[in-house]
């Protein structure tokens, strides 16, 4: 696929995940956009689509191959999972982690907040319930 038109899926599948337009989003992964490609300003579709609360567009994008823990690199962005923990959203934080998103992982390239800690920070007990419950599973795995 030429660069140019891919560019262009990109820019129109994160703007049709953060629109929450599945049939747009399903059209777009047809036509061949990547899951995981990112438009101009960095924002990956899985970013725009855990940010704005649209757990089913997560969960499709993330059956078709997006990194659940690939950082957004728009101005304002970051992990999925910190996204959805931050707004509260125990829907997409549920979707995340049942499809590998690690609870641990700080934004910033490490230097950032942690899911668990956005949903605290929020008041969002249901969202930091799940996200305890998975950090504690992530490190008994590690052992």
């Amino acid at each position: 696929m030429k660069r140019r038109v891919r560019k262009g899926l990109s820019e129109q599948l994160v703007a049709a995940a953060g629109r929450g337009d599945g049939a747009r989003v399903a059209a777009l992964l047809r036509a061949g956009a990547e899951p995981g490609d990112a438009d101009a300003e960095g924002t990956t579709a899985l970013y725009a689509a855990a940010v704005s609360g649209h757990s089913a567009l997560v969960r499709m994008l993330l059956a078709r191959g997006a990194d659940p823990d690939a950082a957004s690199g728009g101005p304002a962005d970051g992990t999925p999972l910190c996204a959805a923990a931050s707004w509260g959203d125990a829907a997409t934080v549920r979707e995340l982690l049942a499809h590998g998103a690690d609870p641990g992982l700080r934004e910033d390239d490490g230097a950032g907040m942690s899911p668990l800690e956005w949903a605290v920070r929020g008041g969002h007990a249901d969202a930091a319930g799940l996200l305890r419950g998975a950090v504690g599973e992530h490190t008994a795995r590690e052992r």
